[in-house]
């Protein structure tokens, strides 16, 4: 078709692109469809492909022209769309639907007008990215973060055995017990219920908090209570209310920890003859990953220094589907549905956090995106045999064997990696960096920032 198109900017990243078709190719799509319908059509007194086209019209006139004007619509949407010479920042995002402005006015004797409006990649404008000073938080691997996974290798390496009858639970118990929360009318429901959970007391792994509630209870003993459910509990159906709570104590045990000597390294791994091996390693792996986390840190600062130089707006599809990706991860991690998590963040000051991370995610990876191509940086097949070589080393494992992991759609993905590898150290060459307040290394692996 020879559609003309005008593009126009408006706010909050949004577009407005306005198309004219020609009345002729409006008349030739309308015949086009006619000629189809015809051919398929079946109407009483006349045989399959046999029915005249003034009855068609006759009897559909009005129907036949909604559905000309949206196949027409459509396929000039779909011409401007696929034009390989239309600008990326012209083109709808992936979550963004055309919205339609206005009801357009079909006939066969003037050009068909219309207007759609939709959400573009925002236009970015990068201020300054050289020559900035830069604090960064930072840690260094201590002796008690070593003892720390020492104790939970303990822990995992721990027998477990039934206390003696009539011994009362303590903090560090393993317990099974049975549960009933009621609801505030004392009405007890089934999703407020359960069997055989198993956890440790003082681990913090239930979300009900019930585990100064168990400490003194013994084997086959029920109680029942009043608890208070303060106004952070994660299940917001309790939060800061008083519910009547049931527990029953159906198991007892204890964990027996192995002690931390040359026997328990070699249980960890052969390679271990010593617990000094044992430590070395985990020191190592330490060390590893604080120097990933420490890189992370170091571009977060830089690039919240370069967000002040480079505002953007964002169009609300795009948070919105940041958003919705982030409740989808966290859905499958915690064996859920997002649909689930998004009701638990719904009206929450969380819900307000998760959307500020969502635009500071978004803001920080258009400015390494527009980076990356205003400085031209390129992968050759040399960089991904390097990369290659590094996953190898770091897995143990042969080039060839990690290659056959790898299929084109992977490839890509990796390149797009060592880009952001390249503009990163890029980055970090470009500024002054220095360590700013130090931090232990729990909080400095765990944190947001």
């Amino acid at each position: 078709m020879a559609i003309t198109k005008e593009i126009k900017r408006l706010e909050k990243s949004n577009v407005s692109l306005n198309i004219t078709v020609p009345k002729e190719d409006v008349r030739s799509q309308y015949n086009e469809m006619i000629g189809e319908y015809t051919k398929n059509m079946q109407l009483p007194g006349f045989r399959k492909g046999k029915v005249p086209r003034e009855v068609l019209e006759r009897k559909f006139g009005d129907a036949l022209k909604d559905d000309a004007l949206g196949r027409v619509m459509e396929s000039s949407l779909q011409e401007v769309f696929k034009d390989e010479n239309l600008p990326r920042g012209d083109r709808p995002l992936p979550y963004s639907t055309p919205e339609l402005q206005g009801k357009p006015v079909f006939d066969f004797y003037n050009d068909l007008q219309f207007s759609v409006i939709y959400d573009v990649l925002p236009e970015v404008k990068i201020g300054q990215w050289k020559g900035l000073k830069v604090e960064h938080p930072y840690a260094e691997v201590e002796k008690n973060d070593i003892d720390k996974e020492l104790e939970e290798i303990r822990e995992r390496n721990a027998i477990v055995m039934d206390r003696d009858d009539g011994a009362s639970a303590k903090k560090g118990d393993v317990v099974t017990i049975d549960y009933q929360i009621y609801e505030e009318n004392g009405e007890a429901k089934p999703d407020m219920q359960r069997k055989d959970f198993v956890f440790t007391i003082g681990s913090g792994t239930n979300v009900y908090k019930l585990d100064d509630d168990i400490i003194g209870m013994k084997k086959g003993e029920t109680k029942e209570f009043i608890k208070e459910f303060d106004k952070d509990n994660t299940d917001t159906m309790l939060a800061d209310t008083s519910r009547k709570v049931q527990i029953t104590l159906t198991a007892l045990k204890e964990k027996k920890l192995p002690d931390l000597d040359d026997d328990l390294a070699q249980d960890v791994d052969e390679k271990f003859k010593t617990l000094d091996d044992l430590k070395n390693n985990i020191k190592e792996k330490l060390d590893k990953n604080l120097e990933i986390r420490l890189k992370e840190k170091k571009l977060n600062a830089l690039l919240t220094k370069i967000m002040e130089n480079t505002p953007v707006t964002l169009p609300e599809s795009m948070i919105k589907a940041e958003i919705e990706g982030r409740w989808r991860r966290l859905a499958r991690y915690y064996n859920t549905d997002p649909e689930t998590i998004a009701q638990m963040m719904s009206g929450s000051e969380k819900n307000k956090e998760w959307r500020e991370i969502a635009e500071k995610a978004l803001h920080s990876r258009l400015i390494i995106e527009t980076l990356m191509e205003e400085q031209k940086i390129e992968v050759s097949d040399e960089d991904v045999e390097k990369e290659f070589e590094s996953i190898a080393a770091a897995n143990g494992a042969e080039i060839e064997e990690i290659k056959k992991h790898y299929n084109e759609d992977a490839i890509f993905y990796l390149k797009e990696d060592i880009r952001e590898k390249k503009i990163t150290d890029m980055l970090f060459a470009e500024n002054d960096l220095k360590h700013g307040k130090k931090e232990n290394y729990l909080d400095f692996m765990t944190d947001n920032g």
